[in-house]
């Protein structure tokens, strides 16, 4: 196999229309020596990709599993993270390819858009405001998320892929600095996910991302501690984040009042939950 200048890895499961969505965008970006794997965990109907697609199945469930059998399955010194619900900008690939250089890990820019018409939800509200701040992730927290990361094989290859079972990006991005390699962010790698349409949704995402960073913590009495003193004060984030929401720009009246709701009740049933995983009884 000839090298090639860069790998797209992009993780699937079940999700065909917004997959056929993200590799439309992607395909006219694709050059002659570009990779791009679809790893597919096995959904019910295999999906259909493009001329140019290679599709890998991976029996194992998991977005990490999948992100670690596209690794694999590839070749190239650089590696491009997609999620399969994400709609790339037109300069998406050239813009990574050419910045490609700037640092070891680089954390794109992850904007929202509605798939349903006006007016939002609470769920497409509230994420309209608080949704993918993967700027402040990266400069405040230490970690891109999968959904629009580039990094170097190197770097995989000294610090082992993705964990399954934890929040697997803030995991990984921080094991990466830890072991010296350097993460930006770049506004210009830029990328579209969907807000979530309804509550359900909303409450299915923060359940799992509640999960997974018990799971990156200490299980021990004190690491349980902790966990419970986060609870306690969850409640206070309603009003803090509050402001946030009634001035942004792009929400009228009503959105407004139905995230205000949705803050909260996500807020509080965050609190229960993670009371509950500090007692040891699990969500």
């Amino acid at each position: 196999m000839s090298a090639s200048r860069i790998a797209i890895i992009i993780p699937h499961y079940d999700d065909h229309d917004r997959l056929g969505r993200c590799l439309a965008a992607l395909a006219p970006q694709i050059g002659a020596g570009d990779e791009v794997v679809v790893v597919d965990n096995a959904s019910p109907r295999r999906p259909h990709v493009p001329e140019g697609v290679r599709l890998v199945v991976e029996a194992e469930k998991g977005a990490a599993v999948a992100r670690n059998r596209g690794v694999a399955e590839t070749v190239a010194p650089v590696l491009l993270f997609l999620d399969c619900d994400c709609v790339p900008a037109r300069d998406w690939l050239a813009t990574a390819r050419g910045l490609a250089e700037r640092a070891d890990l680089i954390g794109g820019t992850v904007t929202v858009f509605d798939e349903s018409p006006p007016p939002r939800s609470g769920a497409e509200a509230f994420e309209t405001v608080f949704a993918f701040d993967n700027r402040g992730y990266v400069e405040r927290k230490g970690f891109s998320v999968t959904a629009n990361l580039l990094t170097h094989r190197k770097v995989l290859d000294t610090i082992g892929g993705f964990r399954p079972g934890l929040s697997e990006d803030l995991e990984w991005c921080r094991r990466a600095t830890a072991a010296g390699y350097r993460l930006v962010h770049e506004e210009a790698i830029r990328v579209a996910h969907p807000t979530r349409r309804d509550w359900p949704a909303l409450e299915k995402k923060w359940r799992r991302l509640t999960e997974e960073t018990w799971g990156l913590g200490r299980q021990d009495a004190r690491g349980r501690a902790l966990w419970a003193a986060r609870a306690l004060a969850m409640p206070l984030s309603i009003p803090a984040h509050a402001p946030r929401l009634l001035r942004h720009p792009d929400l009228a009246p009503r959105e407004k009042a139905r995230a205000l709701s949705t803050l909260a009740r996500l807020r509080l049933r965050r609190a229960g939950w993670m009371l509950a995983q500090a007692a040891g009884r699990g969500i």
